[in-house]
């Protein structure tokens, strides 16, 4: 018996099984509750895999199945994503606080989750009149300058899919309500490397975006103030600043664990 060729097999199996574990968990976040024959299909992993990983992951409490074998992802994810918001949100803390010193007005840091963005990370402007969005409040993308910095991410069938399933209702009278409007709108942002919110939405509010150029997650740095405030020559000055800001914090993300700077 050759015990070497065991003994280094066996690693290799264990990895690309949570490989797949991982697999299920990313199509279960995008499509459940789904059967066990669908989540193969979406996979692309055999039925008699899916069923051996999914009865583990269900065990652990990281996948539930209700009566009916519709499965979803399980309470115990629950934790696990609080804890990895707080990370992301503290390590993103030092690139929008050198936004707030450069320009003055509030940095935020959004998500692309599903169809909608959130807010993970904010720091305030000094000024007492500012922009305050709450962390954790969830918008429809195609109103703001970080959605539309992250929708110019995706092909134009998955940005077809968004705007089937979310419409583009207006937020104000500036709001693009159109598919054909957007598509321009996001050429233009991936031209210019940008994307602006010109009160579309919320009246009297300026914003400017830029994405992550690569990245595990969607995400956008944004700088948001009052129109006054938020000039043609500041929004100039914002957009090489964010494009630091989200080089940066994608860098940090790339390092491996513990590596991120408070700097």
């Amino acid at each position: 018996m050759d015990s070497g060729s065991d003994v280094g097999q066996r690693p290799q199996g264990a990895v690309q099984s949570i490989g797949r574990a991982f697999e299920l968990l990313e199509v279960l976040a995008e499509n459940a509750p789904m059967s066990l024959s669908a989540l193969a299909r979406e996979a692309d992993l055999p039925l008699s895999t899916v069923h051996r990983l999914a009865g583990y992951l269900v065990a652990i409490g990281y996948v539930r199945a209700d009566r009916g074998k519709q499965y979803a992802l399980g309470p115990r994810l629950i934790h696990l994503g609080e804890r990895s918001s707080r990370m992301l949100s503290r390590w993103a803390v030092p690139h929008l606080t050198r936004l707030v010193d450069e320009l003055g007005e509030t940095a935020n840091l959004a998500l692309l989750d599903g169809d909608t963005i959130v807010y993970v990370a904010q720091v305030p402007s000094r000024h007492s009149m500012r922009m305050f969005t709450e962390v954790g409040r969830r918008v429809l993308p195609h109103a703001t300058a970080v959605g539309k910095a992250l929708l110019a991410q995706l092909p134009d069938t998955e940005l077809a899919a968004v705007v089937g399933r979310t419409g583009l209702p207006a937020r104000t009278p500036h709001t693009v309500v159109t598919l054909a409007a957007l598509r321009a709108e996001l050429e233009r942002v991936r031209v210019d490397g940008f994307a602006t919110d010109e009160e579309e939405q919320e009246l009297g509010v300026r914003c400017v975006a830029a994405a992550l150029p690569e990245g595990p997650l969607p995400l956008a740095f944004s700088v948001s103030g009052p129109v006054p405030r938020m000039t043609p020559e500041l929004m100039d000055r914002a957009v090489p600043a964010l494009r630091a800001a989200a080089s940066g914090f994608a860098a940090d993300l790339a390092a491996p664990a513990g590596a991120a700077t408070d700097q």
